[in-house]
């Protein structure tokens, strides 16, 4: 698989990460078996990026990802995620400098691990200045309990502060054929200032696979309630994955392979973490990296998809911690 970088003087990691948010439980019951055998066979298969968070699962994810690569450190770029806190009123960023510190020690634990390579601010709270929350994640690392920073769904303007009190190595926010708002001001400000863009929900949280029925979800899962899988907003979605099985089946991919790689084809400094929880599915998603997307083709597909999808990315209380 080819190779990335995260930023400037960032880790080198392949193109093709792994997202776990799903075996902390987020869609549905988790087989940890097959979770952990998943982990290991993405290390196995030249994956380096594993993607977690204080909050998948309450620790869940943390603790498969600290077996799965136990005794294999040097394979795998951990990247973890905190400043979440969640309660009776929903979701909320705490990107204080007390939360974050403390927060870390925790998932050091659940991973067995004595540094992450990549630690994330998951949202930034907009009762906190950046440059405190910025500001102890640098201490974290003069400390050496990690070797990298990064932020998520952060707006420019943020970006610029933070990258003033520390270099940020990775942007984390969703990028896909039907999320493109990144391409506006975002991406451009982190090629200025040299950050990776790491995207999640490539797939759309599966949708654009064209595997997913709403009606067969489990009652735990999240996306049973996501805008986007509702009424006419589902309609029309669903026509974007017509779109993309149908140019995908002319060269004989999986359209989880073509959406795949077509975030991988939008730039070097691109990388995607595709969660799964099933080999299945890593399997194909890897194959992904051996496909290459002509700018014909990919000019196809953004005039047959012009506007993204329909409908917002999360519910209100979700919306509410994007930094716009």
């Amino acid at each position: 698989m080819r190779t990335r970088t995260l930023g400037f003087g960032g880790p080198v990691v392949a193109e093709i990460g792994l997202g776990t948010m799903g075996m902390g439980g987020s869609y549905g019951p988790v087989d940890k078996a097959e979770s952990l055998a998943t982990l290991r066979l993405a290390l196995d298969s030249g994956v380096t990026l594993i993607d977690t968070a204080d909050f998948y699962g309450q620790g869940a994810s943390e603790e498969l990802v600290g077996k799965a690569v136990a005794g294999r450190r040097d394979e795998a770029v951990v990247a973890t995620k905190t400043g979440m806190r969640f309660g009776p009123g929903g979701p909320r960023p705490d990107g204080s400098p007390e939360f974050i510190k403390a927060q870390l020690d925790g998932s050091l634990r659940r991973l067995g691990v004595d540094h992450v390579d990549l630690y994330y601010l998951a949202r930034v709270d907009p009762q906190v200045p950046i440059e405190d929350s910025a500001g102890a994640l640098a201490e974290l690392v003069a400390a050496g309990k990690v070797r990298h920073i990064g932020l998520c769904e952060a707006a420019p303007s943020t970006l610029r502060r933070a990258a003033k009190v520390h270099r940020i190595a990775a942007l984390q926010t969703e990028y896909s054929l039907w999320e493109r708002g990144v391409e506006q001001q975002i991406l451009p400000t982190l090629r200025e200032l040299g950050i990776a863009l790491v995207a999640y929900r490539t797939l759309g949280s599966g949708f654009l696979s064209g595997k997913v029925a709403l009606d067969r979800l489990d009652q735990g899962d999240w996306r049973r309630n996501d805008p986007r899988l509702q009424g006419e907003n589902l309609d029309r979605n669903l026509e974007i994955v017509s779109v993309v099985r149908e140019v995908a089946e002319r060269r004989n991919l999986t359209a989880a392979q073509l959406a795949l790689a077509w975030v991988l084809s939008r730039g070097p400094d691109v990388i995607a973490i595709p969660g799964t929880k099933n080999r299945r599915y890593l399997r194909e998603n890897l194959a992904a990296a051996d496909v290459r997307i002509a700018v014909e083709e990919s000019a196809e597909l953004l005039e047959l998809v012009p506007h993204g999808a329909a409908g917002q990315r999360y519910q209100p209380a979700l919306m509410k911690t994007i930094d716009a």
